[in-house]
């Protein structure tokens, strides 16, 4: 019988092998960021070069394989933000 901590180092090693370990934890940090930002201060609308500078960060960061930090902005763009797709 394995034991706890056998147990999370092959959950650990199959989320990691998956690729998907790290888009997990970006998805907790922006959503502990979401939880922390505050709401009370209205975001600006969205303009035109806002979004192409947000895109070009964005394929900056794929480009660079900067993978998990790339989900992070877009998870957080999304929130804000949730009828855009990126990428």
């Amino acid at each position: 019988m394995a034991t706890i901590s056998e147990l999370k180092s092959a959950v650990r090693d199959t989320l990691e092998s998956r690729g998907v370990l790290g888009q997990l934890k970006a998805r907790i940090r922006a959503e502990v960021f979401s939880a922390l930002d505050d709401q009370r201060e209205p975001r600006p609308p969205l303009s035109h070069e806002n979004l192409l500078i947000n895109e070009l960060i964005r394929e900056y960061l794929e480009f660079n394989k900067y993978r998990y930090t790339a989900s992070v902005l877009t998870a957080v763009f999304l929130l804000f933000f949730p009828g855009y797709l990126c990428g």
